[in-house]
């Protein structure tokens, strides 16, 4: 097909694009490819372990952009900007659908498959990630006990320490609705961050008040768009549990977890309850 570029012209162009860079190329700088993808170091000759480790660290990154558009839209909440609230939240509804996808290379793992590589966790286990935990954090589920865990980083814990003790995505949400002239109780506004949250009626009559109003009304869409991401959150809950469920039953998990149970129980506390509550209200 001749497109209109001369010959001489085309081959230019080709030249310009396949000179040799002066040390890595340009997009290896900024992306970093290199340093990804020397970072995979399966520890057995098992041929699924591979599979494992390169989703186990697609996660990480994932985890890493959703806790950052989270912490955006904190701080965009704190200045009463909606517009860019609501923009960080949308980025973190996409990035959290990528996630979910990313079990798929090890949705059919058997136990026989799972078993040869296993054993090479040794005391390794991901209720261990750090960013997962900023990402709990952020969604209201505190614990010392987790943050206990990460003492032998400093710097690690140094940081977990300052989401643990910062209100939550949540937590600056319900004072942007208070802000806003709703009656978000004083109780809930006042209470110690540092506690998991729980439901609160008060909380419940705010969000029926939104419910019942005007169907385009902004605060009806943050609601929305608030419920999407908990149930994008859960359903990643939920297909861990089917993922261990499949590969290993009810055995004991890694570094002396409950394994299934624990991740059972995990899987149904609600996130954002009362946008879950206020349904059977309105």
């Amino acid at each position: 097909m001749n497109d209109g570029t001369s010959a001489p012209a085309r081959q230019a162009a080709d030249d310009t694009l396949t000179r040799p860079f002066d040390g890595g190329s340009p997009y290896d700088a900024y992306v970093r490819a290199s340093v990804l993808n020397n970072l995979q170091q399966p520890l057995t000759d098992a041929p699924d372990e591979m599979g494992f480790v390169v989703t186990t660290q697609v996660m990480e990154l994932w985890f890493t952009l959703i806790v950052h558009e989270w912490r955006t839209a904190d701080i965009a909440f704190a200045k009463d900007d909606l517009d860019a609230a609501t923009d960080a939240l949308v980025r973190s509804r996409r990035a959290l659908t990528a996630l979910n996808t990313t079990w798929a290379p090890l949705a059919a793992l058997t136990p026989a498959q799972f078993n040869g590589f296993r054993a090479a966790f040794g005391n390794a286990s991901g209720f261990q990630s750090a960013m997962y935990r900023h990402l709990e954090f952020l969604l209201g589920e505190k614990s010392e006990a987790m943050l206990r865990m990460h003492r032998g980083d400093r710097a690690v814990h140094e940081a977990l320490s300052e989401t643990h003790r910062q209100p939550s995505l949540y937590d600056r949400v319900l004072g942007y609705l208070h802000r806003q002239g709703l009656p978000v109780p004083e109780h809930v506004r006042d209470r110690d961050v540092t506690a998991p949250y729980t439901a609160d009626p008060g909380v419940v009559e705010v969000w029926r008040r939104i419910y019942a109003g005007p169907r385009h009304h902004p605060l009806l869409a943050l609601g929305e768009l608030l419920t999407d991401i908990a149930e994008l959150v859960l359903r990643w809950r939920f297909d861990h549990v089917m993922v261990v469920r499949r590969a290993m039953g009810a055995k004991s998990g890694s570094a002396g977890s409950t394994g299934l149970a624990w991740l059972e129980q995990r899987a149904t506390k609600p996130v954002f309850p009362e946008l879950w509550e206020v349904r059977s209200e309105v």
